[in-house]
């Protein structure tokens, strides 16, 4: 709103969160203010999606909010619905997404004795959110403006809002949002940092999550094309430099497969890199490292030789002006990019592998579609042959590394980009955790395709039972029949665990509109090789 006017608390927040460009509210609701919002949202033509779990409309906010650059919403009902969102909001914490979670609040009688279904649900989310609110003082707009900023403050993150029907009905005079916080400087010394860089006759660039946004990967890709330099993605931030870039040199993890091209630096530029996309393993690298970041984070795996911190392609703008071709040659990069995909190479043996399943569904879309990948053993071989063009082309959580991400994440990107649609990669483990979602895919009619891994077993945490050489420990099972489930559910289905049946379902859930499953039961055997390969 511009001018002065009355409305409700929960008119407020919708309207605050509108002008951010809020594109949809997502979750399970109560009785309580739950309503009042979505009643507000509908209202300002803001469409509520109703998700099965409180933590899959959480995780489809987040993604929503990575997809608009907007902050999301994500609501449940007090209690056990604010407890079932946890790890959708410690998802939406670790992949730093700017979410606003809000569940039903407990009025004043209700906090004076032991309640039913009462606790402090603030104290409980405290460790996995930047700020808390209930919106209840005299100028409830300060307060959503002060959580926006704290949203978009790097690193980003969700805040919580606990709201009681009574606060969100309450009648406030709207005033006009107030003004966003101003530009940041850079801080560190720039000259130091071209000094090393000009110096450097073998950089490589390392580009993390912090570099996704549309200027700053413009700006990494004009640091690589400069310096002529090999240029390496963490999962997250798969597509900054495209699969198909001459600069392109493989998936940085701190693990194995990438070593021997990084080993080679005298200097490793860090762009945009977040420690929480890294697995827990020792730097290994001895070569002098420039961070490049929106902001210096506090617990790193090294410490930089020097550190420049504030808008990242504002910081590339300054480096890249005077700069020269570094001693890399296109056949030694071209070389390292080869040795990356060799690494990442399935053990050789009958059936289906999950290489196999990737390769053949990326030509089957010719990559239109958004990818959403599932933490699991196959994450290996969706991260590694998808190609992404873009950043967010692959959506992946690194930060929380959870099961039960990539269908409610896939529902998310389709609802977004209905003509471009999405995939989701899941292992059988992390569908089961999640499969009402698929009743969420049907209703919305959602332009997805489900993939599903059904190897029968916990696959990446039955690896290190193998590392371990510890006997059976239960963690297999009888692999369920997804297809005939997903069909009762609303979806089109097929089974495959062949290559002619998997390229016949392919092909058509590519040209299907609506959405689709697919159940492709392979042998979980090849993984621990793998796994081998790219962390050592």
């Amino acid at each position: 709103m511009n001018t002065d006017g009355a409305m409700t608390v929960a008119e407020l927040l919708i309207d605050r969160l509108k002008q951010q460009g809020l594109e949809r509210v997502f979750g399970v609701p109560g009785g309580g203010s739950s309503m009042d919002l979505i009643d507000a949202g509908r209202r300002a033509g803001i469409e509520f999606v109703l998700s099965r779990r409180e933590d899959a409309g959480t995780i489809m906010a987040a993604v929503t909010a990575w997809l608009t650059g907007a902050p999301g919403l994500a609501l449940a009902t007090k209690g056990p619905g604010l407890t079932s969102a946890a790890n959708g909001i410690a998802s939406a914490y670790l992949d730093r997404a700017p979410v606003i979670f809000v569940s039903d609040g407990f009025g004043a009688d209700e906090r004076d004795y032991v309640s039913h279904q009462y606790f402090d649900q603030a104290g409980v989310l405290e460790p996995i959110t930047k700020a808390a609110s209930t919106l209840s003082g005299d100028d409830p707009g300060a307060e959503i403006d002060e959580l926006l900023q704290i949203l978009a403050a790097p690193p980003k993150g969700p805040a919580f809002v606990e709201l009681t029907g009574a606060v969100a009905k309450r009648a406030v005079t709207a005033r006009p949002a107030g003004a966003g916080t101003e530009g940041r400087g850079i801080v560190g010394d720039v000259d130091a940092a071209l000094t090393m860089i000009k110096a450097a006759r073998r950089p490589v660039i390392v580009a993390g999550f912090e570099s996704t946004s549309r200027d700053n990967a413009g700006a990494v890709r004009r640091l690589a094309a400069a310096l002529n330099a090999p240029a390496l993605v963490t999962y997250m931030a798969k597509g900054v430099i495209p699969d198909g870039h001459d600069n392109f040199a493989g998936i940085f993890t701190g693990g194995q497969a990438e070593f021997p091209c990084v080993a080679e630096a005298d200097l490793i530029i860090l762009a945009g890199l977040d420690p929480v996309e890294l697995i827990r393993k020792p730097w290994a690298y001895g070569a002098p490292v420039i961070d490049l970041g929106e902001v210096r984070h506090a617990k790193h795996y090294l410490t930089p030789a020097v550190g420049l911190y504030g808008p990242i392609a504002a910081i590339i703008d300054q480096l890249t002006t005077t700069l020269s071709p570094a001693e890399w040659t296109a056949a030694e990069i071209q070389r390292h990019r080869s040795a990356f995909q060799e690494a990442m190479a399935f053990p050789d043996r009958p059936g289906l592998t999950p290489v196999d399943i990737v390769k053949s569904a990326a030509a089957a879309f010719a990559g239109r579609p958004r990818l959403a990948v599932d933490a699991g053993a196959h994450m290996f071989s969706a991260v590694a042959f998808w190609p992404a063009g873009k950043p967010y082309d692959v959506l992946i959580s690194n930060g929380l590394a959870t099961m039960a991400f990539a269908l409610p994440a896939a529902i998310a990107a389709a609802l977004h980009d209905p003509v471009r649609g999405a995939v989701a990669m899941t292992g059988d483990g992390g569908l089961m955790m999640c499969m009402g979602e698929l009743v969420t895919a049907a209703q919305q009619r959602a332009n997805l395709t489900v993939i599903v891994f059904n190897d029968g077993a916990l696959s990446l945490i039955d690896i290190k039972r193998q590392e371990m050489q510890l006997p059976d420990l239960g963690f297999t099972w009888q692999r369920p029949d997804f297809a005939a489930a997903a069909q009762g559910l609303g979806l089109r289905t097929w089974r495959a665990d062949n290559a002619k049946d998997l390229s016949t379902a392919l092909t058509e859930a590519a040209k299907d509109q609506g959405p689709c499953l697919i159940d492709v039961v392979l042998e979980p055997d090849g993984y621990l090789e793998q796994m081998r390969s790219l962390r050592g």
